[in-house]
């Protein structure tokens, strides 16, 4: 049996560090005209901190007085002398302290590797504070991401930007983010905001850098163009301006045309004045939406998505569509899937069969490729094969989920032979055009791409191909006709 008595032990540690006769180290913090010398004890702060005990050793290999002394110029004493009775009786007391002093106090406690008091630190602020910390983003954000063990902070800001972006950029501190931090925000695929309102925040923040600016740029000169470039020029790139509307474009964009490289502007100007003009590959994509409902894949994204549901509603009016917003008019309900329920034409059957309007997705193994169809009949069954008829079957491939510029749309020609129903075959589209077949074994063994039955032949070879997991959905139109995000 043993029992602790921590209590008196921590109250006898305090004793010693307000002692002023045994100190042997002197610690010199904060900037003038707010500076102190604090006094205290080298084996102390060498077993209660790993940074302080590389610091000390430093100076103990290259003085050989008995007194030491470190500075501290970026911890201001009053935050050190609550990290000092943390670091001697293991107290830290938070009443009535402000949310700024305690996230100070943190920061303090990371640099100097208190890792127990930033653990505890992190999971206070965020369950107390939590609306302060989202009113003073930029500063949480410039201190989470200055460190790698600020992990919660880094959390709790990545939540921030994807989920509620509008009151990060409304927040007062806003445009103190540094030029890092704001591009970090930007570049994310999953930013939960209008493009026009990136656009009008990426042009707040720029002003802010150049305070000498007036907001109007009908008053800025050659120069003032070429110094607003500047500051923006890592963010510019960032914005999705073709995600634009036509009247964003022309009422919020064109006066700033200064600001754009010549080339881009008039690309932009084209897609919106010529639809049937080709893309270049460099146009970044619309932005994800949190949408519920949508479809739960681990093959395909968002954009595959939207673009999968035009084809199914020929709802491509420019060749640009792809790049102004998603569109998902459908729910996709997920009824197979290879890597869960198997790879064999008798699970396929038994979870798709006599199911209207199915999307089948399939990933080949030793590349990024995906390929698939759409049928919008019911997979059958038979144990002589039959063909399927429709006009509006078709079969597409992608290089890979993020690359859907380079996709493939095959509609069907021959629609006699659109699909294949035979208990011994998956998804089959065409004569050949898309086979899944199975041999004794049960499971899938030839699976190939050829051009019969459709325009276009999907692969760049004929080789067989080995699946790494496919997925077939339902596709459901959504009670509210469709949602434009």
């Amino acid at each position: 049996m043993s029992k602790q008595f921590f209590s008196k032990l921590s109250q006898n540690y305090i004793e010693v560090l307000e002692d002023n006769e045994y100190y042997d180290i002197t610690i010199e913090v904060g900037e003038d005209p707010n500076v102190k010398i604090f006094r205290a004890h080298m084996i102390v702060l060498c077993y209660r901190s790993p940074f302080l005990r590389r610091i000390l050793a430093s100076k103990k290999m290259n003085n050989d007085v008995t007194l030491v002394h470190i500075k501290f110029p970026n911890i201001s004493p009053e935050i050190f002398q609550i990290i000092l009775k943390y670091v001697y009786g293991g107290i830290i007391s938070l009443n009535e302290k402000e949310p700024l002093e305690i996230l100070r106090v943190l920061a303090a406690a990371d640099q100097l590797c208190l890792q127990e008091i930033v653990d505890y630190l992190q999971e206070y602020l965020i369950n107390n504070e939590f609306e302060w910390m989202e009113q003073h983003f930029g500063l949480v954000y410039q201190i989470g991401f200055q460190s790698n063990s600020l992990l919660e902070i880094q959390n709790f800001c990545t939540n921030c930007m994807t989920k509620s972006p509008q009151k990060i950029f409304k927040s007062f501190d806003f445009t103190s983010l540094s030029e890092k931090s704001l591009i970090s925000l930007i570049k994310r695929d999953d930013l939960q905001i209008k493009e026009i309102e990136v656009w009008e925040y990426v042009l707040k923040w720029g002003l802010e850098k150049n305070s000498t600016l007036l907001p109007d740029p009908t008053t800025w000169s050659d120069n003032d163009f070429k110094t607003m470039e500047s500051t923006l020029q890592h963010c510019l790139p960032l914005v999705r301006f073709f995600s634009l509307s036509s009247e964003d474009f022309f009422k919020k964009v064109r006066p700033y045309k200064k600001l754009l490289k010549h080339q881009l502007y008039e690309e932009l100007l084209e897609s919106y004045l010529n639809p049937n003009s080709v893309p270049s590959d460099n146009i970044l994509p619309p932005r994800y939406k949190n949408v519920d409902k949508i479809i739960d894949s681990t093959i395909i994204n968002l954009n595959i998505v939207s673009l999968i549901s035009r084809w199914i509603d020929n709802d491509i009016k420019s060749k640009f569509a792809f790049t102004r917003e998603l569109y998902l008019p459908y729910e996709f309900k997920l009824l197979l899937r290879g890597s869960r329920d198997g790879f064999t034409p008798k699970k396929f059957h038994e979870l798709c069969d006599d199911i209207l309007s199915t999307v089948t997705f399939i990933k080949i193994k030793g590349t990024e490729e995906i390929i698939g169809g759409y049928n919008p009949l019911k997979w059958k069954s038979y144990d002589v094969g039959e063909w399927g008829e429709t006009k509006d079957s078709f079969i597409f491939s992608f290089k890979n989920k993020d690359n859907f510029k380079e996709s493939i749309l095959s509609r069907v020609i021959d629609t006699s032979y659109a699909l294949f129903y035979d208990s011994r075959f998956g998804p089959t589209f065409g004569d050949g055009d898309l086979d899944i077949f199975a041999g004794e074994g049960g499971e899938y063994s030839c699976r190939d791409c050829v051009q019969q039955s459709y325009e276009k032949k999907i692969r760049d070879t004929s080789d067989l191909f080995t699946i790494e997991d496919y997925e077939v959905f339902q596709i459901i139109r959504k009670n509210d006709n469709y949602i434009f995000t």
